[in-house]
């Protein structure tokens, strides 16, 4: 199976990824005869929001916004004939900043290509927040602030349907990252069940609002949950619904570019972003 693009990549300004530059990426996906990419990198947590994982580095700065936005228009020119590339944002969802999110995407929205919209972060019963996927010793201690493994699953699927039902103006990210993020360590700490019902749930609201999904890769080098996000049964599901699915790596190096794409189910259907032609 041949595929068209990878269109989840991050960059050198993300402060928990690699040096790689951009045009290393650039290289790989030409090397590997890919049509196109899109840089989609952390964007800046909103202003007024601390970021709670322990080195606060989930995300890249505001300051460097416009200079990684140049620098994609750059390579976008140079390589024109020989990859389309698309420069957006993976942009995070975070339950009561709304405001500030909109305010971010009515100012870059229309210098932008494709976006993603994830949920990294979790409201937490003491009134904080958490960072979801820093790693499993974390994760531990998020399972203790909220008591059950379950309920930590519960909390996020609630904050996933907010993600989908949220208004973050003209330029909200209409593809969801990641739908099941919160099964990274689950081989550590397995829930009491799947919680298929939640994840078929957010499906239909998806189809709903006419948006698409994340096929995201990353989760097949995670020691502690070895699948794709989704997994091929969701993902199943999702091209029942016609729901598409759009191909990620999720990469932080370059050499990350398609890995695991050899894996995705061959009864899965693969789309572009509805917004790339």
């Amino acid at each position: 199976m041949r595929f068209n693009g990878d269109f989840h990549i991050h960059t050198n300004y993300c402060p928990h990824g690699s040096t790689d530059s951009m045009e290393t990426y650039v290289y790989q996906a030409i090397e590997k005869g890919l049509d196109a990419i899109s840089f989609t990198e952390h964007a800046p947590l909103p202003p007024s929001f601390t970021d709670p994982a322990p080195n606060k580095d989930s995300a890249m700065q505001l300051k460097d916004v416009d200079k990684y936005i140049l620098e994609g228009h750059k390579l976008k020119q140079a390589y024109k004939d020989k990859l389309k590339i698309n420069i957006g944002f993976e942009v995070d969802y975070i339950k009561g900043y709304e405001s500030e999110t909109r305010q971010f995407l009515n100012q870059y929205g229309e210098q932008i290509d494709d976006a993603i919209l994830s949920v990294h972060m979790l409201h937490t019963p003491n009134d904080g927040f958490v960072c979801l996927d820093y790693s499993v010793e974390a994760f531990s201690d998020i399972i203790t602030l909220f008591s059950t493994v379950d309920a930590v699953y519960q909390a996020y699927y609630q904050t996933i349907k907010s993600s989908i039902l949220a208004d973050l103006g003209p330029y909200k990210p209409t593809r969801i990252g990641h739908i099941n993020l919160v099964e990274k360590f689950s081989l550590q700490f397995p829930a009491s069940h799947r919680h298929e019902e939640e994840l078929i749930h957010l499906l239909h609201l998806i189809k709903q609002k006419n948006y698409s999904l994340d096929a995201n890769t990353a989760g097949l080098y995670k020691p502690y949950y070895q699948q794709m996000y989704p997994s091929s049964k969701i993902m199943e599901v999702a091209n029942q619904l016609e729901i598409p699915l759009v191909p990620g790596s999720d990469s932080h190096t370059a050499s990350a570019v398609t890995k695991g794409f050899d894996q995705y189910p061959s009864s899965i259907m693969l789309s572009n972003p509805s917004n790339i032609t």
